[in-house]
């Protein structure tokens, strides 16, 4: 923590792609349109069977294992270009209570960050276009870790940066990878079942359909929790 900085009991780790925004129909189409100019069609199926994983991962199933790197390279590139230009074009909305919740802990002096598998350049489209830089203290993306959730590497590395112990952070998460890795990180977890069933999320603290659901002091109440040690 630096000089002259007052604690804060607890931060909070935010994923973003569906926890922040439903940005799914954007990669989808992002991902149809690239895929297209090669020659290939891509189904509904097949986007909701590889979505979240690695692009390289994702060009492998659908145009198969024998893409060269360099191929695959410069496809996943042209994709994520084509996903930044669509949110700038046409914006982006949060999901519902996301505006509320980031406010009302902004004005509490919590510290709050970013821990995205997404790109950087991905995270800050998205940011730029809510308007909602200013409320992150930091931001872990795709960039910065060797390995993705649910290994803990870009939990611990947010709470490092924030000068928080892990077992004061709370992260707030959508898919089981994630909960994975905020257990793992020794941090507890609210999960959002926006993107998966509860029953895949079991092991967050606390699962929850929406942030808008959330009652105004469920943040005050798992303050002690997250406070401890």
């Amino acid at each position: 923590m630096k000089a002259g900085a007052v604690a804060a009991p607890f931060a909070v780790l935010w994923d973003m792609d569906g926890v922040l925004v439903d940005s799914a129909p954007y990669h989808q189409r992002a991902w149809r349109e690239t895929l297209a100019e090669e020659g290939v069609l891509l189904d509904e199926a097949s986007f909701r069977h590889t979505f979240g994983r690695r692009n390289d991962a994702i060009i492998a199933y659908v145009l198969g294992t024998e893409v060269s790197p360099e191929r695959a390279s410069s496809i996943g590139e042209a994709k994520e270009r084509r996903y930044r230009a669509l949110i700038a074009q046409e914006g982006i909305a949060p999901l519902p209570g996301v505006m509320e919740w980031l406010g009302r802990l902004h004005n509490r002096g919590i510290p709050q960050a970013i821990v995205s598998s997404a790109p950087l350049a991905n995270v800050s489209a998205v940011l730029q276009a809510l308007g909602l830089a200013h409320l992150f203290r930091s931001i872990v993306s795709a960039e910065d870790v060797r390995y993705g959730k649910p290994d803990p590497e870009g939990f611990l590395l947010a709470a490092r940066r924030l000068g928080m112990p892990p077992q004061r952070c709370l992260v707030v998460e959508d898919a089981p990878a994630g909960v994975e890795g905020a257990r793992q990180a020794g941090m507890h977890c609210l999960a959002l079942s926006t993107t998966h069933p509860p029953e895949a999320l079991a092991t967050a603290d606390l699962i929850v359909a929406s942030l808008d659901h959330l009652p105004p002091d469920t943040f005050a109440r798992l303050e002690p929790a997250t406070g401890e040690g």
